[in-house]
C-alpha cells in the first residue's frame, strides 16, 4: 500500500517518465493509524455532502456556541492588533488565569514556569510523551482509552501497555492491575477522568489507592487528563489524582483545556501544570514544532477561565439531561447494555449481543451496518481498546438523540428479522 501510494505520487509529479522510486516513510509513522473518531466524523460529513441523511454521533464536540463574553474577548484581541507571536509557553495573563484555576478548582499551587499553553490538550499530551519517553519505555494506559494515547506513545518510540478495565469494575483501573502493569521499563501512566469514551470517573478513595501503588514506583511519571472536569455529575465532587495524593507532585503533569467545558474546540487551547523540569522540556519540544498557541485564542481563554462560570454550569445541566435519556434509551435496545456515566458527553455501550444477533464479525462491521442501514454514525469500541462496544456522543440536541435511537432500533429489529427469515 505504501509503495502504491508512492508510485501514484511520482506518476502525477513533474518527474513522470523517470524511474519510479517508492517513498520510504519512517517506521515511526507506519506504527500509528489515523484517529477513528476523526475518520467517522469525516465520513459522516462526506455522506451528508452527497445528500444522504446521516446523524453523526461521532464527534466529541459540544453543539453549543462559544459563550458571548469569551467570543467578544477574541474579537477584541483582533481589533486591538493582538495578532502576533507570543512566547512559546503562553502569555503571562493566561498563565496567571490557569494558575488561579488550578488553585480554585483543584487546590494545586503552580508558578508560571510550571505552566505550558499549547494548541489543544492533544498537543500537551504529545509534548509530554515526547519529553519523557525513550525507545523501549513503556506507558501504562487503562483501556478503554482515548484513541490517541497509544499512538502518541508509539510516535515517541514508546510501548503502550493497556490493562483491560471491564464493565464489572466500572471501566476503571484497579490498584492490582496497575501494580501488575508496571515493569522496570515503565516510565509513564496516562489516565483520564472523567474518561473518554466511558464517562467513568475516579473517586477520592480510588485515587488514593492508585496513588499508594505509584508511590512505590518513583520512576513513573503521571499524566492526568482532566479535560472533562466540568462536564461532571458524579456522586462526589470532581477530584484529580494530585489533589488527593499531593505526594506525587514532583512527577505528575495535570492536563486540561478550554475546548469541552467552554464549547471552544476550534479555538485550540490546552494547558498543563507540572514539575518545572518536565514542563520546560515540553516547552522546548513545542518551540521546535508549533511554537505558541494562537494569540487570539489565548486572550479568549483568559476570559473563559477568569469570567463568570455560569455558562459552564448551564451547559453541564443540558449534558446531564441528555446523558440520562440516552443511557435509559440504549438499555431498551435489543442486545445493547450501557452503564451510567459520571461525566463527559459520551454513552459507552456494550453491543456484543446486538452484533451476534445481526451476525456482525466485529464492532467495526456493526458500526458500518448502522451508518448504512440506519444512517447513524458512531465510533466502534475497538478504536478505544475495547472491542464489542460503541461510543455515542450526546453533544447534540435531544431531538437528534431521539431520532438516532429510533433509527438504531429499527435497524436492529429489521436486521434480526432478515437474519432469521
Amino acid at each position: 500500500m505504501l509503495q502504491a501510494r508512492a508510485i501514484a505520487y511520482h506518476t502525477a509529479s513533474p518527474t513522470a517518465g523517470r524511474p519510479l522510486v517508492p517513498v520510504a516513510l519512517s517506521r515511526r509513522v507506519q506504527r500509528v493509524k489515523p484517529s477513528p473518531t476523526l475518520a467517522v466524523t469525516a465520513r459522516a460529513a462526506k455522506l451528508k455532502a452527497e445528500g444522504k441523511d446521516i446523524i453523526s454521533l461521532g464527534a466529541g464536540e459540544p453543539d453549543f456556541n462559544t459563550p458571548e463574553h469569551i467570543a467578544a474577548a477574541g474579537i477584541e484581541a483582533i481589533r486591538t492588533g493582538f495578532t502576533r507571536y507570543t512566547t512559546v509557553d503562553g502569555i503571562p495573563e493566561l498563565k496567571d488565569a490557569i494558575i488561579a484555576k488550578f488553585k480554585r478548582d483543584n487546590q494545586l499551587d503552580y508558578e508560571r514556569a510550571q505552566i505550558l499553553v499549547s494548541s489543544g490538550a492533544k498537543q500537551t499530551l504529545y509534548n509530554l510523551c515526547m519529553a519523557v519517553l525513550d525507545p523501549g519505555d513503556e506507558a501504562v494506559i487503562p483501556a478503554p482509552y482515548w484513541v490517541s494515547y497509544p499512538d502518541m506513545v508509539m510516535l515517541a518510540d514508546g510501548l503502550p501497555v493497556t490493562p483491560d478495565c471491564s464493565a464489572k469494575q466500572g471501566y476503571k483501573l484497579t490498584p492490582r492491575q496497575l501494580e501488575a502493569a508496571i515493569t522496570p521499563q515503565t516510565r509513564l501512566l496516562l489516565i483520564n477522568s472523567p474518561c473518554n469514551p466511558t464517562g467513568a470517573a475516579y473517586t477520592r478513595a480510588e485515587w488514593r489507592a492508585l496513588g499508594d501503588v505509584l508511590l512505590e514506583h518513583p520512576r513513573v511519571v503521571i499524566g492526568t487528563d482532566d479535560m472533562y472536569e466540568h462536564i461532571f455529575w458524579g456522586d462526589e465532587k470532581f477530584s484529580s489524582l494530585l489533589s488527593v495524593v499531593p505526594e506525587l507532585y514532583d512527577r505528575t503533569v495535570t492536563i486540561n483545556g478550554i475546548s469541552k467545558a467552554y464549547a471552544m474546540t476550534g479555538w485550540r487551547i490546552g494547558y498543563c501544570g507540572g514539575p518545572k523540569e518536565i514542563v520546560t522540556a515540553m516547552t522546548t519540544i513545542q518551540g521546535q514544532s508549533t511554537s505558541n498557541a494562537s494569540s487570539i485564542s489565548q486572550k479568549a481563554a483568559v476570559a473563559a477561565l477568569n469570567g463568570d462560570q455560569q455558562c459552564v454550569a448551564e451547559m453541564n445541566a443540558q449534558f446531564k439531561k441528555r446523558h440520562d435519556y440516552i443511557v435509559a434509551a440504549l438499555n431498551t435496545l435489543p442486545g445493547v447494555t450501557c452503564l451510567p456515566a459520571s461525566g463527559a458527553f459520551y454513552a459507552w455501550a456494550d453491543v456484543s449481543g446486538a452484533m451476534a444477533a445481526l451476525g456482525c464479525r466485529d464492532d467495526n462491521a456493526f458500526a458500518e451496518r448502522l451508518i448504512n442501514d440506519a444512517g447513524v454514525a458512531v465510533v466502534a469500541g475497538s478504536g478505544f481498546g475495547a472491542p464489542g462496544h460503541m461510543r455515542i456522543s450526546f453533544a447534540c440536541s435531544m431531538e437528534t438523540l431521539e431520532k438516532a435511537v429510533a433509527r438504531i432500533r429499527g435497524a436492529l429489529e429489521r436486521g434480526v428479522i432478515a437474519k432469521t427469515a
